[in-house]
């Protein structure tokens, strides 16, 4: 079955993109960003992203000196974070008005019911029959919540953090935002609550929309409602204007490549226009932090499920123009009337539908 008008979500997105603070509200300037590079192994393109451990490579950082270590206070005593902190802060004391440099750090959310269902039924499956339901009468992967195996992932990045913290004497995120789906919900919960992190600022996320994965005609990629949300995370905040219902997703139509990206550079320009904090923490989803990282300038690294990553960023705000983007209508999708039989891990899609 072939759906092909245009969706309203298409509509209510490219509205969205229209209306969202940031840079892109006033037309004679734009912001660029470029990848600090030599600061962290999954910079590097000989770092393999399907066997790297974060957890066990101190979150990949690289044991080296920086130009400013001279100035370092108790610089014999220091740890790698602190002195990479104190090489942050003298980027930022000396760079020009319209530069500054941030330290994101990337987290996919721990595995969700969803990501059990693919394995389980196959992806050729899947992707033709299964994640076009909210589930199978056993378990509900709509808009999916964790498996006790993706809480345990997100309780192990919570110690993680904790030595990080206690031991590496690391600088915590300033802020922190969340995709409104709820495995990411929950996944910065878990990862985030209960450590002694600074007062001025604390553990309170704020939601935002386009921080969301891929929007595809999967109803994992379906958001529950605001009213639902808050009642399960009360102290989350809500970015301005986050409507009840979800404006997006319409059955079996997804959004492009192209339209990701477009939203991606939205919602960091809507970060770094409106949020001075040079720690940022973004809990996310495979596809999108993928998406993320192309816009930033970084290479392709996929996180399993519970990974996270940090990338140092410079954002450079310029007068003028930026590149023109056009935002395509979302693409209908293909699905299979009962569900296929066959595994093949190299299908994914109908045409494997038997």
């Amino acid at each position: 079955m072939i759906v092909s008008h245009l969706t309203s979500s298409f509509v209510a997105l490219t509205a969205c993109l229209s209306a969202c603070a940031g840079a892109q509200d006033f037309p004679n300037i734009h912001i660029n960003y470029t990848v600090i590079p030599g600061i962290f192994l999954q910079d590097d393109p000989s770092t393999n992203a399907s066997t790297f451990n974060f957890t066990a490579s101190n979150f990949g950082l690289i044991n080296r000196t920086y130009p400013s270590d001279s100035s370092c206070p108790d610089r014999a005593h220091s740890t790698q974070w602190q002195r990479l902190a104190h090489y942050l802060s003298t980027l930022n004391a000396h760079s020009s008005e319209n530069q500054r440099y941030s330290l994101l750090f990337l987290a996919r959310h721990g595995e969700g019911y969803h990501n059990a269902a693919e394995s389980y039924f196959g992806t050729p499956a899947w992707n033709c029959y299964w994640s076009e339901l909210d589930g199978n009468g056993t378990v509900t992967w709509a808009d999916a919540h964790l498996t006790p195996t993706g809480i345990n992932q997100a309780l192990t990045v919570n110690r993680f953090w904790k030595h990080l913290i206690e031991d590496e004497k690391i600088t915590p995120p300033d802020t922190y935002y969340t995709s409104p789906l709820f495995r990411c919900l929950q996944t910065a919960n878990f990862t985030f609550s209960g450590l002694d992190l600074p007062s001025k600022n604390p553990f309170i996320p704020t939601i935002k929309e386009l921080f969301r994965e891929g929007i595809s005609a999967h109803t994992c990629d379906r958001r529950s409602n605001k009213t639902y949300i808050h009642a399960n995370f009360p102290s989350y905040k809500f970015e301005k204007g986050f409507p009840e219902e979800d404006p997006y997703w319409t059955p079996l139509h997804a959004e492009t490549q192209t339209d990701q990206d477009v939203r991606s550079k939205k919602v960091l320009d809507d970060v770094f226009s409106n949020d001075r904090s040079t720690y940022i923490s973004v809990t996310a989803h495979s596809g999108e932090i993928t998406s993320l990282l192309r816009v930033l300038g970084h290479r392709e690294f996929r996180l399993s499920t519970g990974a996270a990553i940090p990338v140092l960023v410079k954002a450079t705000t310029v007068k003028g123009q930026g590149p023109t983007t056009t935002t395509q209508a979302f693409t209908s999708v293909s699905t299979c009337a009962t569900a296929p039989t066959i595994r093949a891990s190299s299908c994914n899609d109908c045409s494997c539908c038997k």
